[in-house]
């Protein structure tokens, strides 16, 4: 009998260990929980049960439960760190906490849709069937179909290939159109980032000056310039780690102002002297970007009005924080076919059925190797110049998002790819999925 006692009061310990261990990981648990579940709900107009059974399913989050509101989700962990996540009209859904007022901010941003009068890719009617003789359709069917197989593992969701200004390959999951928006996860990193192309062919910003943060000023910081931050190696401390409690996490689920967390932190080297992924980094240059304007209204109008709309990308919502910055780390929503649009801007250099959006020579930044990323990172994109993916050009580069969202631009082979899904490198190989499609276009 004592044996039994003792044995129950050594569980018990163990639990309560447990417990306390993990305790502040439930308010970022229920934080994912939430916030998935209204962004998915609201924007992209899927069912609860759906993103409980596949988008929340995942280790950790699956432990929370999330309830549907009109416009609103609470997310807890078997009752315990309840967040609430609400859904706002034109600015997406957004984590709150106790200090949130909904009758504070009335802006969303205004749209600037075109006509719709032209086929896809230049307008959001069917694209133009065509027969390339340099195809091989069969070949190309077979590598799409093969990237859907064993749907536990690879969970691909949505595949378009697109080339020669025409769709070639598309192929959707069960209960996924060419209308149902994706969530970006990183991808929006790369969005971010062209504005800053966008505004440097437009001569109102200059990459090789310093970063404009007054905490700076009075240390080594200061010479801290946009072109470090846009290559990620500003020097500034960050830990960027999805699997526990870190900078990233507690940045997007935990802090109001994103655009903050970054600037807090401090050096570690100088700049250029290492190259370290940040979240932060980029949610700081949306932070720097609302300075470039006179109002918030012209700050949210902006990345619609220069790039989004005007590309016809009439289904991207870019989701703000609390305190009304763009979270462009990570929050941008979008279908295949604009995503598709994104890359083909770059696969054009810039140019739109005519119009130039940002200098040719941006494309070659953006592509050029950052110092001490071992050519996998250019200026927000990913690069293939040091083969990562041995059966695939090195010129290809790729804007890139958790669980393997990817836009692939190939200029080489006049090709853009775009997968959505849930799961990345291992279960899902890219280098395989992209060498398939290749194969079959001569």
């Amino acid at each position: 009998m004592k044996n039994l006692k003792r044995g129950l009061l050594l569980l018990l310990f163990i639990i309560a260990l447990i417990a306390y261990l993990n305790y502040p990981k439930l308010n970022l648990i229920s934080g994912f929980a939430s916030k998935n579940m209204a962004s998915t709900v609201f924007i992209a107009k899927r069912t609860p049960e759906s993103v409980t059974n596949n988008d929340n399913n995942i280790p950790l989050v699956k432990l929370a439960e999330v309830t549907v509101g009109d416009h609103n989700t609470i997310g807890s962990v078997y009752g315990l760190m309840k967040r609430q996540s609400i859904y706002r009209e034109g600015l997406g859904c957004v984590l709150i906490n106790d200090a949130y007022q909904e009758t504070k901010n009335h802006f969303k941003p205004n749209r600037f849709p075109k006509m719709d009068t032209l086929p896809f890719p230049y307008g959001n009617r069917n694209p133009i069937d065509t027969v390339f003789k340099n195809v091989d359709y069969q070949k190309l069917n077979a590598a799409i179909e093969n990237s859907f197989s064993d749907p536990e593992i690879k969970k691909t969701r949505t595949v378009l290939v697109y080339h020669k200004n025409h769709i070639i390959g598309e192929k959707y999951l069960p209960g996924f159109t060419k209308d149902t928006p994706i969530l970006g996860w990183s991808m929006t990193k790369s969005v971010l980032a062209t504005l800053y192309g966008i505004l440097e062919f437009q001569g109102k910003i200059d990459l090789n000056k310093a970063a404009p943060i007054s905490e700076w000023q009075n240390d080594e910081r200061q010479h801290i310039t946009l072109n470090n931050l846009l290559r990620m190696q500003s020097g500034l401390s960050w830990d960027e780690d999805y699997s526990s409690i870190s900078d990233a996490t507690k940045m997007l689920f935990l802090d109001a102002d994103m655009t903050q967390t970054q600037v807090l932190k401090q050096a570690i080297a100088k700049p250029t002297e290492i190259w370290n992924y940040s979240s932060g980094t980029t949610n700081l240059l949306s932070g720097i970007l609302r300075s470039q304007f006179k109002t918030y209204q012209e700050y949210l109008d902006f990345p619609y009005n220069a790039l989004i709309d005007k590309i016809g990308m009439n289904s991207m919502l870019l989701e703000t924080d609390m305190e009304g910055n763009f979270v462009g780390s990570s929050y941008a929503w979008a279908t295949t076919r604009d995503w598709a649009k994104f890359g083909i801007l770059y696969l054009n250099k810039g140019n739109w059925n005519g119009e130039q959006l940002f200098n040719q020579q941006w494309v070659n930044y953006i592509t050029t190797p950052t110092k001490n990323s071992e050519g996998t990172y250019g200026g927000h994109f990913w690069l293939n110049a040091n083969g990562k993916y041995p059966d695939v050009p090195r010129d290809l580069f790729s804007a890139n998002g958790f669980q393997g969202q990817r836009v692939f631009i190939i200029p080489s082979k006049d090709l853009v790819i775009v997968r959505t899904g849930l799961a990345e490198e291992p279960e899902f190989n890219i280098n395989t999925f992209l060498s398939e499609i290749l194969s079959a276009i001569h």
